[in-house]
Parts: structure tokens; sequence; C-alpha cells
């Protein structure tokens, strides 16, 4: 969906955090690829290859170097999803940044639907308006909102949601520590923290054509649970008055 020239965004990184997804990085580089030119002046896609044992990273490298407007960002061991993220803040360059899961579950063209609401708004964040997840997925999901609702007072509906736009300015010289699924939360937390104004959108969710999902096992659920309380200790400690 293209913009008006009024509404062009005049940079846009977009980052994918991927591991294992060989079967679904280059289509899914290459539909933000076609799609980045139609709504900003300058524009960059980020595959960060999270330590995958599959050929993630040489198909990304391949396609670094067909087109300049892919980086690739390699780890050699895996840093989990928030690891990912991480990188992806750390290396996108323009002044609007796009966390777009490297799965293929999001639409590129909706990229358009996230930044029409810019800059009137700092953070814009999907809502999967059908999640295409398994039944057990879903109802985890929805019990780490309301929990995350309860204990940080962050009033999102989708908190996981894998697809959001910031405005780099708040991005820049934050400190992130989350290094599992618990990275969304925390990315939330403090840059509502700092004062964005956020606005949620709804947005399609597809379903996974190719790899498999690593974020519902025992381990990564249970590292979510104890850095969203490692995180609450955090910010209570920041916002307490000083004597």
């Amino acid at each position: 969906m293209a913009v008006s020239s009024a509404a062009r965004l005049p940079g846009i990184s977009v980052f994918l955090p991927s591991h294992n997804e060989e079967a679904n990085v280059e289509r899914v580089a290459r539909g933000y690829l076609d799609e980045l030119p139609q709504i900003a002046d300058a524009y960059e896609v980020i595959v960060v290859d999270d330590g995958s044992v599959d050929a993630t990273g040489a198909i990304a490298d391949a396609l670094s170097h067909q087109n300049s407007h892919v980086k690739v960002v390699h780890h050699q061991q895996n840093r989990g999803y928030g690891g990912a993220v991480i990188s992806g803040i750390r290396t996108a360059t323009q002044p609007y940044v796009v966390l777009a899961d490297g799965d293929g579950q999001f639409d590129p063209k909706e990229v358009a639907r996230l930044a029409a609401y810019v800059p009137e708004y700092d953070v814009v964040v999907g809502k999967r308006i059908h999640r295409a997840d398994s039944l057990m997925r879903r109802i985890n999901g929805k019990a780490w909102t309301m929990l995350v609702r309860v204990v940080l007072g962050i009033g999102i509906s989708d908190i996981d949601c894998g697809f959001k736009l910031f405005k780099r300015q708040f991005l820049d010289g934050m400190e992130l520590r989350a290094h599992g699924a618990m990275i969304s939360t925390e990315l939330m937390a403090r840059v509502a923290g700092r004062g964005a104004k956020i606005k949620e959108v709804g947005v399609s969710h597809l379903p996974r054509l190719a790899g498999e999902q690593s974020g519902a096992n025992f381990k990564v659920i249970a590292r979510a649970f104890k850095e969203l309380f490692t995180l609450y200790t955090e910010l209570r400690a920041e916002h307490r008055p000083r004597r």
C-alpha cells in the first residue's frame, strides 16, 4: 500500500529476528524489500541470524550481496529472542524502527497500516485480529497479557505481538536486559516510562508456512516469569522517590 508523499517516512529500518528460518528468510525479507519503498524515502531490512544451525545465515548473506538495502547480523550462538531483538535495535539506523518476526506470520504490506499513525503516535503496536496459533499458545498469550497488565500496569491487549513500530528516539540509549520472550514486555514498559504515546492497531496474523515455533516450551516460559519480576523490581526502584 503506497502512501502520499506528505505521509511518507524519511527512513525506516525493519529487523527480522530469525532462528532456523531457512525456509522463510528470503521470502520474508523480499516481502519487506518490495513494500518499504512505497512508504519511506530510505529503508533497510536487517536479518538477525540468531545462532541458526541451518542455512538461514547463508541465505541472508546471499541476499545482502544482491541488495544493498539488506544487512545481516550473525550470532555465533543462540542468544534467544530477546538477544535478537536487542541486536536488531542496535543495528537499525533509520528514524523509524520496525520489529517484525522473521517467521513470515505478518504481512509486509501492513507496515503501512502501522506507519499511518506516525508522527502523531510515537509507538504503534500490532494486535493480532485472528491469531493463527495453536489453542494453547493463544491461551498462554492471553494469560501472559493479563499478568503483565496486573504487574506492570501496561494496558496493551496483545503485548507479545511481534509487529511493532517505534520512533527511534524512544529506543536510543535504552538498556534492555531480557533475553527471552519477555523482551516485548520490557520494550513496552520502558518506552511507556519514557512518555511515548502508544497506539494499538489490528493486524493480520498468517499461518506459519514452514519451520517450527520455539516459544512455548517450559524453559522459555520459566525465564519469562523470572525476567518479568526482575523488571518489576527494577522499575519500582527507578521510580522510588530519592531522599
